[in-house]
């Protein structure tokens, strides 16, 4: 009985701890067009990940007929600009809580000093960042394929030129430095972005395998 009582108890205590286990992250950075969208779904099929667009859920939030952002969120992205820290952190912690799982690509964000200042005063503390997956693309090649996707149909209300180039000049003065501050703790894992997506897949894989590798 007490063996059993016992074994209980320690079948409830590796459960809690399992429960308790901060979920991993990885943030996923680039330019507009970069790529970022498309290599985070070849990521989740192949690696398990759960894939959060803080642009996607952005735009979600402004569609819900009764959200109290909607309207604030539609102007922010029609500006070209970042939409306020304390909403898009709300978004992205209810989402990973929401989704019941524990490894996360966090893509599009943390996007200016803003973002990160905030994401660490509220979440930081509660996850594990593994690294920060860049894709660098130089930006003629960005504007290219966005302005081909906006014309292909995307739906995106910023996948045209005036938001574009307002999409770039937040990237490269806000963005960047961000991109700065983790390559300081060697966290960022750099993607030859402007490659085919084949060939850029391959850069990523490269990088998941070598970190499970080093889970273990």
């Amino acid at each position: 009985m007490f063996a059993l009582l016992l074994g209980s108890r320690v079948f409830r205590t590796v459960v809690t701890v399992a429960f308790n286990m901060k979920p991993k992250v990885v943030f996923v950075l680039g330019g507009p067009g970069a790529g970022k969208g498309t290599q985070c779904l070849k990521i989740v099929e192949h690696f398990g990940y759960t894939h959060l667009s803080a642009g996607d859920l952005l735009r979600a939030e402004r569609n819900n007929p009764g959200s109290q952002y909607g309207e604030l969120i539609e102007n922010y992205i029609k500006e070209g600009k970042i939409v306020p820290v304390e909403i898009t952190c709300s978004l992205l912690e209810k989402a990973m809580k929401e989704s019941g799982k524990e490894k996360f690509l966090i893509d599009g964000f943390p996007r200016n000093q803003n973002n990160l200042d905030g994401w660490n005063n509220v979440v930081a503390n509660k996850i594990d960042l593994q690294f920060v997956l860049f894709f660098d693309c130089p930006l003629d090649v960005c504007l290219d394929r966005c302005i081909k996707r906006g014309a292909s149909g995307s739906g995106r209300t910023d996948d045209n030129e005036e938001s574009l180039k307002k999409r770039c000049n937040v990237y490269i003065n806000e963005t960047r430095p961000i991109i700065e501050h983790y390559e300081k703790y060697n966290l960022v894992k750099r993607i030859d972005a402007s490659k085919t997506e084949a060939e850029v897949f391959d850069e990523v894989k490269q990088i998941f395998l070598g970190n499970a590798a080093g889970d273990h």
